[in-house]
């Protein structure tokens, strides 16, 4: 049986940011959105000087470990800006403080891992956070309403295209990036929030069948990946995503096409709505000219909207959007697609039953 989690019924959540790499200012934002509700207690990075940088810029005391942290600042909640192959045992760590954890995307870099997550945060009673902001685009919102109100009818074909551009002094400026252990490639890394939408969208996959290359970049993972995909419903589609895209990041695209209606939602990070036609209009489509939005960002604007739930849920107004469980239907995605390409073989989910 779960036990019962731990809330925060009154006073500020004390969040405490583990890794202060460039994901993390979208999380310094965040809660500067909420100071109504959350407070930034602390700081955490490997590096000292990193560390003590952002302390001081923040006005909050840092540290070089996450023990030194969970024993010290009096934490309700950590945000895990780490690279991802370190955050399971972060999380398992905090949870045994009794600590909420929020996790950047991928929340695990393998299967056993994040099943170890979501175990750890059970047994403990806190939440596991997955942070997934892109579901909180105006443009996919409307989006999976028109999935969920079936206008599409049967869908047939979908398809899913990540082309950026990661040179390799991207993979150089840490030791970290481009490895299996920490990072993940193409899909695992930069895809992750797209391999999302593949059952968020469109529901539980039956099976996948992947190709991966490391066609131009001196990293141990893939650069370019094509995943082919079936759904149980019947629908196929695929995944394609290179970071060889010249000379700038170019699409982060969805295309549905079904047999009552036909959406294309494109730009670099899924942030316009190119073609929308159902063969019975209604009023609310009328939405779609506000829901386009500029961005120069592949992260989007979806972080503090993301916090909202977060909130409501310590405050114990609301159920997680996306937690443990939810992260690991992506994850599970993920690693049958790695599988797949591994073994030359289709791969059938569920991986476990």
């Amino acid at each position: 049986m779960l036990k019962k989690r731990l809330l925060v019924p009154e006073g500020k959540v004390r969040l405490g940011i583990v890794g202060c790499g460039r994901i993390s200012a979208r999380h310094f934002e965040a809660i500067e959105r909420h100071a109504a509700d959350l407070e930034l207690a602390a700081v955490c990075d490997s590096s000292a000087e990193v560390a003590e940088a952002h302390g001081r810029q923040h006005g909050v005391p840092s540290f070089t470990c996450l023990e030194g942290m969970l024993r010290e600042a009096q934490l309700h909640a950590v945000v895990l800006c780490t690279p991802s192959g370190l955050h399971s045992a972060q999380a398992i760590k905090a949870a045994a403080a009794g600590v909420h954890v929020i996790t950047e995307k991928p929340m695990a870099t393998r299967w056993h891992d994040g099943l170890a997550m979501v175990r750890a945060c059970d047994d403990a009673g806190v939440n596991l956070f997955v942070v997934k902001q892109n579901r909180c685009n105006a443009t996919l919102q409307l989006l999976r309403r028109a999935v969920r109100q079936k206008r599409f009818g049967r869908i047939f074909m979908v398809n899913i295209n990540v082309f950026w551009s990661r040179p390799q002094e991207y993979y150089d400026s840490a030791d970290w990036r481009g490895t299996w252990e920490f990072d993940g490639g193409a899909l695992m890394n930069q895809a992750s929030h797209y391999v999302d939408l593949v059952d968020w969208l469109i529901g539980p996959v039956e099976s996948v069948q992947a190709y991966v290359g490391t066609q131009a970049r001196n990293i141990q993972v893939e650069d370019s990946a094509v995943v082919s995909v079936r759904w149980r419903s019947g629908a196929l589609g695929s995944v394609n995503a290179t970071m060889l895209t010249y000379a700038r990041n170019l699409e982060g695209s969805i295309t549905i096409i079904g047999e009552t209606g036909t959406v294309r939602i494109g730009g670099v990070a899924v942030n316009e709505i190119q073609h929308w036609e159902f063969a019975d209009p209604l009023p609310e489509d009328q939405e779609v000219r506000q829901a386009n939005y500029a961005t120069s960002s592949v992260y989007g604007y979806g972080h503090a909207a993301y916090y909202d739930n977060v909130v409501a849920t310590l405050r114990g107004r609301a159920q997680p959007d996306t937690d443990g469980r939810e992260g690991l239907r992506s994850l599970e995605i993920l690693i049958a697609s790695y599988l797949s390409a591994r073994d030359g073989k289709r791969v059938a989910l569920p991986l476990e039953y």
